[in-house]
C-alpha cells in the first residue's frame, strides 16, 4: 500500500477478522511540523490494547499521538500517550462482554466487565476528556458516544472532523475498505 496523500507512513495491513469473522483495524495519528500523520497499524493490534499502547507511545508529535480502534463497527477504543501518561476511551462498555480488546481496556482502567441487565444499557469508561487539549471536550465526546444509532466508523468519523483529519482519515479507512 502506498502512503496516503497528507500522510508519511502507512504500514501494509488490510482489515483483520477476529474469530466471529467481524472486521477490525487500528489507525495512529500525530501531529508533526504542523500537520497530521496517519498509519494504520498490523492486524495484531486490533486485540492487543498492550500492543496499541507500545506503538502509540513509539510515534512522535507535537500534542503526543493517539490510536483508534474499530472493532466490526461495534465498538471503538481510543489511546492516547501524551508526556508518558497513558489514557484510554472505550466507546461502548457493554463489549467487555464479548470483546477482548475491550475487556482489557476495563482491566486497565480497573472497571469489572458488565454482567446481567448491566448489558441492556450503553456507556463509555475511561477519559472522556482525552482530545480536550485538541478542541474537542469531555461534553463534545459524551454527546459523539450517546447517538446509540450510530456505529463505531461513523462516530470515529466525527472525531476526525471535529479534530481535523478527516480526508487523510476517510482516505485511509476508504483504502482499508478496499
Amino acid at each position: 500500500m502506498e502512503p496516503v496523500d497528507g500522510c508519511d507512513r502507512v504500514w501494509d495491513s488490510p482489515p483483520v477478522s477476529d474469530s466471529s469473522g467481524t472486521d477490525a483495524y487500528a489507525v495512529i495519528v500525530f501531529r508533526q511540523d504542523a500537520r497530521w500523520e496517519l498509519a494504520v497499524l498490523p492486524d495484531a493490534f486490533t486485540d492487543d490494547l498492550d500492543a496499541v499502547i507500545s506503538a502509540v507511545r513509539q510515534q512522535p508529535g507535537e500534542n503526543g499521538a493517539f490510536a483508534l480502534v474499530d472493532v466490526a463497527d461495534e465498538f471503538f477504543v481510543a489511546v492516547r500517550v501524551s508526556m508518558g501518561r497513558v489514557r484510554v476511551l472505550l466507546s461502548d462498555v457493554t463489549a467487555a462482554a464479548s470483546w477482548e480488546l475491550a475487556a482489557q481496556v476495563l482491566d486497565f482502567l480497573d472497571l469489572d466487565v458488565p454482567a446481567g441487565s448491566d448489558l441492556d444499557d450503553v456507556w463509555p469508561a475511561g477519559d472522556l476528556g482525552i482530545f480536550d487539549d485538541l478542541g474537542l471536550d469531555a461534553m463534545e465526546m459524551g454527546a459523539i458516544l450517546s447517538d446509540l444509532d450510530a456505529y463505531a466508523d461513523e462516530m470515529l468519523s466525527g472525531l476526525a472532523v471535529r479534530l481535523g483529519f478527516s480526508e487523510p482519515f476517510e482516505r485511509v479507512v476508504d483504502a482499508l475498505a478496499g
